[in-house]
C-alpha cells in the first residue's frame, strides 16, 4: 500500500464557523489549529497546507480560566531602547478580542512560510456579525467546560 502525499492543487478547502461565546481559550485555540492545518483530514500533509478556513465570531466573549485576566501579560517591543510595552490579558481582550484569539492560534501552528499561509485562512470578528455568508461556512462545535 502506498501513501498519498497531497498536493497543493488537489485540496478541497471548507470553511468553518465557530462562536467563542463561553469557549475556554486554550480549548478553542487547539480545535482551530487543528483545523487550520488540516489536520481533521486524513489526507494531511505536514508539508502543505491542507487546512480549511475558519470564521471566529463573538471573540470578545472568550473566557480566560484561573487568575490569568490579570496575570497573563502581552509583550510588544518598539525595537528602540527601553521600548517594551506590556498590557494584562484583560487590557488586551477589552482592546482587541480579535488579537488575543489570533495570538493564541500563532503559538500552536508552525512558523515559517507555511504557517504565515495558515494564519491567513482564520477570520476573527468581535462581535456575532462576519462578512463571509456567501462561503456559506459550515458550524463547527467546540468542547465546553462543565
Amino acid at each position: 500500500m502506498r501513501t498519498l502525499f497531497a498536493k497543493k492543487g488537489e485540496i478541497q478547502q471548507k470553511w468553518y464557523l465557530i462562536d467563542a461565546k463561553g469557549a475556554v481559550l486554550g480549548r478553542l485555540a487547539v480545535t482551530v489549529a487543528d483545523y487550520l492545518r488540516g489536520k481533521n483530514k486524513p489526507t494531511y500533509t505536514p508539508n502543505v497546507d491542507t487546512g480549511d478556513f475558519i470564521v471566529v465570531i463573538n471573540a470578545d466573549k472568550v473566557k480566560l480560566t484561573g487568575k490569568k485576566l490579570d496575570n497573563k501579560i502581552y509583550y510588544r517591543h518598539s525595537g528602540y531602547p527601553g521600548g517594551i510595552k506590556s498590557e494584562t490579558a484583560r487590557e488586551r481582550l477589552s482592546r482587541f478580542p480579535e488579537k488575543v484569539i489570533t495570538a493564541a492560534v500563532w503559538g500552536m501552528i508552525p512558523k515559517g512560510r507555511l504557517g504565515r499561509a495558515m494564519i491567513k485562512k482564520l477570520k476573527v470578528y468581535k462581535g456575532d456579525e462576519h462578512p463571509h455568508q456567501a462561503q456559506k461556512p459550515e458550524v463547527l462545535t467546540i468542547q465546553r467546560p462543565g
